[in-house]
């Protein structure tokens, strides 16, 4: 059922309409970013299907379906979500097998007993894609916490086929170092919410076996890398914000080091660095307060193959940045009206790059 009619563009197969094209200045020449979709409640997350149309997340709880023919259809059957401060209906995963199984991935705050916490839920999208079918919770945090701060939380589709979940500390940084809760860190499950086998802290006495890594703060962007290596992008407090080259097993420190200072302005933790902690592939000073993220691989933009894209809450901007083995470094800042609160930014399957402002409360495409 149409609940409006958003704008949409004439680009791969949606149907021609007006609209206005404008120009973004980069260090490699303009590109063209148009509006494709207006009329955005807080969006959250985009996914792209193979018939060429597009889900999109409302964080106050709406997940919307744009059929290539510029449809929009309000998705139901959802999961009860707490909308909560920072919490709602977050992530939205496409899986690469979507045109034979149908299953999407979703985040999402779930009410836990007093508090809350990050879940992810797993459902079918009907033949009309106007509901959801055969939706189940595959994962949920250990328990949940007070306060509406911090949930993450991206799901990424790993090339082994597991799904990697960001959590953040939920507010509680100490949280994040304490292996009986996933607060503070990435989880790696499989589709049906088993736990792999060799997931690194199996063997740790009263650690939760999803465990992938550990010492995050509030990871909400995460990508993977033309290798198959798995990065996450998190919010520092008062400068610190952070990209980190995430392998198993490994501590990224929050709050124990931190290149940021908390609010009050006051140090945190012991310093930058200590032994058996990582080092943040790249971090920023002042922060951006970082969203999205994305690794580009496509052909449109080639001269940006295996740059690193990060969308910006504070700054109204994209971050670029080149990529140097497992370290990152800020090459460039692209922004103009469009850029208002980046929250997600995604490659589309031509090669196009896609991202959410919530300040406009609308998706923009850049392309040549």
């Amino acid at each position: 059922m149409n609940i409006f009619r958003a704008v949409l563009i004439a680009v791969s197969a949606f149907a021609p309409m007006l609209a206005t094209a404008e120009t973004l200045s980069t260090e490699t020449g303009p590109v063209t970013v148009k509006a494709v979709i207006i009329g955005l409640n807080e969006p959250w997350a985009i996914g792209f299907l193979p018939d060429g149309g597009m889900l999109v997340t409302e964080r106050g709880g709406r997940l919307l379906h744009f059929t290539p023919l510029g449809d929009v259809q309000t998705v139901g059957g959802l999961p009860r979500i707490d909308v909560n401060g920072q919490g709602g209906l977050l992530d939205v995963l496409v899986p690469r097998d979507f045109a034979e199984s149908r299953d999407i991935f979703l985040t999402y705050s779930k009410r836990q007993g007093r508090g809350s916490g990050t879940a992810v839920a797993k459902a079918t999208l009907s033949p009309d894609g106007n509901r959801l079918q055969d939706v189940r919770d595959i994962f949920e945090m250990s328990r949940g916490t007070s306060g509406g701060r911090h949930f993450g939380s991206r799901i990424v589709e790993g090339d082994d086929g597991y799904l990697y979940i960001t959590i953040g500390d939920r507010g509680d940084r100490h949280s994040a170092q304490d292996m009986s809760i996933e607060a503070g860190s990435v989880v790696r499950i499989a589709r049906d919410g088993r736990i792999p086998a060799d997931n690194p802290f199996r063997s740790v006495e009263a650690a939760r076996p999803g465990l992938y890594s550990i010492g995050h703060r509030n990871p909400q962007g995460a990508a993977l890398d033309a290798q198959g290596n798995f990065w996450v992008v998190e919010h520092g407090a008062r400068g610190g914000d952070e990209i980190n080259f995430v392998e198993p097993g490994l501590n990224y420190g929050w709050p124990v080091i931190s290149y940021g200072t908390h609010y009050s302005g006051f140090s945190i933790g012991e310093g930058t660095e200590k032994e058996g902690l990582e080092q943040p592939a790249h971090y920023w000073d002042p922060s951006i307060a970082p969203s999205g993220m994305m690794i580009y691989q496509g052909d449109m933009f080639p001269e940006w193959r295996g740059d690193i894209f990060v969308g910006s809450l504070k700054f109204d901007m994209i971050s670029r940045l080149d990529v140097n083995g497992k370290s990152a470094q800020e090459v460039e800042r692209i922004s103009g009206p469009e850029t208002e609160r980046v929250r997600d930014i995604r490659q589309a399957p031509d090669g196009s790059i896609w991202f959410l402002s919530v300040g406009n409360g609308a998706a923009y495409r850049i392309s040549r």
